[in-house]
């Protein structure tokens, strides 16, 4: 099996490339080797591949920038997975792409399943929403698997700024009414890999039957409040600490560019009774990745 890997320099995308190529011949892209505004040349590239599955771990991920780099933000998230998606169609390859949380409003109060309405309050949430629409419109064998709040020890993300923060800052304030998934980046592309294996030798025939949108994060969910606290627990480094307190507060405190929802946790329960796997708890998946930082 030919596998072709977008975003691989990403959080997810790193993870991905290490637990794909157990899998088939992997060919792992990111920008730019390949751009994904540019609908013709993403289009050429990928017949020229001829993969039999694809696996898109790229997005625009900069939430308060897509506030004002709307075009940018819409043309990744938004029209490039319908792109893939159709010559995927073409080409009779499977296509898995991945979504997010923020394509709900956040005003649930109990955990949201696969077939809620999609409600995003921000331009980062509308263009992932689009992106999933694009898929589902074009058809063919697809999986749109949504996560939420991805962390990791590499590039830029929630659990390296906690860690940061608390390196810099005598008083860290973390708001109390943003609640999500953690997800570590890890446990997503292993669990992908995971669920790829219930296809045996007839990926493409195991996905028709099994297409659609699936929600793939931690067990279990937690305010940012209750995360930053967790993080410095596990934190193994606690001597070069510098902060003496840590308070809650509302998002109130922080206005930014982007809303975000304050409730968009996930119920991950579909994805686990059909493909028998699931990620571990978020605090022992925390625990684990707090593990490989370096103990001087």
């Amino acid at each position: 099996m030919r596998i072709l890997l977008l975003g691989k320099c990403g959080q997810l995308g790193w993870e991905l490339n290490r637990t794909l190529i157990t899998l088939g011949e992997l060919i792992a892209l990111d920008y730019p080797q390949l751009d994904l505004t540019k609908v013709k040349a993403l289009q050429r590239s990928v017949q020229e591949i001829q993969p039999h599955l694809i696996v898109n771990a790229a997005a625009y991920t900069a939430v308060d920038k897509a506030e004002n780099q709307v075009q940018l933000a819409m043309a990744i998230n938004g029209t490039a997975p319908g792109v893939l998606a159709e010559t995927a169609r073409q080409l009779g390859a499977v296509i898995i792409h991945y979504s997010t949380d923020y394509v709900f409003d956040g005003t649930k109060d109990t955990l949201y399943i696969e077939t809620d309405t999609p409600n995003p309050i921000s331009v980062y949430g509308h263009s992932k929403w689009l992106g999933e629409q694009a898929v589902e419109q074009v058809g063919g064998n697809y999986l749109v698997l949504r996560t939420s709040w991805m962390y990791s020890l590499r590039r830029t993300n929630y659990l390296k700024k906690v860690l940061e923060w608390a390196r810099s800052k005598s008083i860290l304030r973390i708001v109390t009414d943003q609640v999500s998934n953690p997800t570590a980046a890890r446990m997503l592309a292993e669990a992908t890999s995971q669920m790829l294996l219930c296809g045996g030798k007839d990926i493409i025939g195991w996905c028709a039957q099994n297409c659609g949108i699936y929600h793939l994060a931690g067990d279990g969910y937690a305010s940012r409040f209750e995360f930053t606290k967790t993080i410095l627990q596990y934190d193994p480094l606690p001597e070069e600490h510098i902060f003496v307190d840590i308070q809650s507060t509302s998002s109130d405190e922080f206005p930014l560019p982007a809303r975000r929802p304050q409730f968009s946790a996930l119920d991950c329960e579909k994805f686990k009774r059909t493909f028998n796997v699931s990620l571990p708890p978020w605090q022992e998946a925390l625990k684990l990745v707090m593990e490989e930082i370096p103990r001087k």
